[in-house]
């Protein structure tokens, strides 16, 4: 009994040095990005379910500078300026446009993607792997909340720069979607219209507004 007891508090021990360390790699990442001005990112995107026989590679690239935003992915531009995202779809000639739609809890968003994990999961150290030369430090988040449609995410951390470089998140639906980061530059000049959507440019649209 008592080595049990004995063993069961070392497990415990462990655990919580390494939620600790997660935590304070976490923290640092957080920290890190909140220091910059804007944050321009080029990345990979995986789309992945076995199941499904579904695998969808594409590449995108965005700009974030607090909590605004323009993704550019599959075609599409996506442009959050902190009140409404607009959807500009040039295939389609379409415009969506909707408000709040950011905050939804289920979908890591560009404006979450460097903070999300600071609330609703619990986390711990993951494996460890050498990238070109590079430590990436991973972290395991599991979702406190159990209706989650996120089974968890894997955040791979530079730990020399402390920037995220992958992002692997897995659904309880079998998807798996990777964000691995090529190019992450920072305190770029911008311009001054990049989060703003001018509607007169785009006169042939047709605009849908959900909300």
């Amino acid at each position: 009994m008592k080595k049990l007891l004995v063993l069961f508090l070392l497990a415990t021990s462990t655990l919580f040095a390494q939620n600790n360390d997660a935590k304070k790699l976490l923290d640092e990442v957080s920290a890190k990005a909140k220091s910059y001005d804007n944050i321009s990112i080029d990345f990979k995107y995986v789309l992945e379910n076995t199941e499904e026989n579904i695998k969808q590679e594409t590449k995108g690239d965005v700009v974030m500078q607090g909590e605004k935003y323009r993704l550019n992915i599959l075609g599409i531009t996506r442009i959050f300026d902190g009140k409404s995202i607009f959807s500009i779809s040039p295939e389609d000639e379409e415009i969506t446009v909707s408000k709040g739609s950011d905050q939804d809890e289920s979908t890591i968003t560009p404006s979450k993607m460097l903070s999300f994990y600071q609330d609703g999961f619990t986390y711990k150290m993951d494996i460890i792997q050498d990238v070109s030369g590079r430590k990436i430090q991973f972290v395991k988040l599991i979702p406190i909340d159990s209706n989650s449609e996120i089974k968890n995410v894997l955040l791979g951390v530079d730990t020399k720069t402390k920037h995220i470089y992958r992002l692997i998140e897995v659904g309880k639906n079998g998807t798996k979607t990777t964000l691995t980061v090529n190019s992450f530059k920072t305190n770029e000049t911008l311009s001054k219209s990049l989060f703003t959507f001018d509607e007169s440019k785009y006169k042939d649209y047709y605009i849908n507004k959900l909300d």
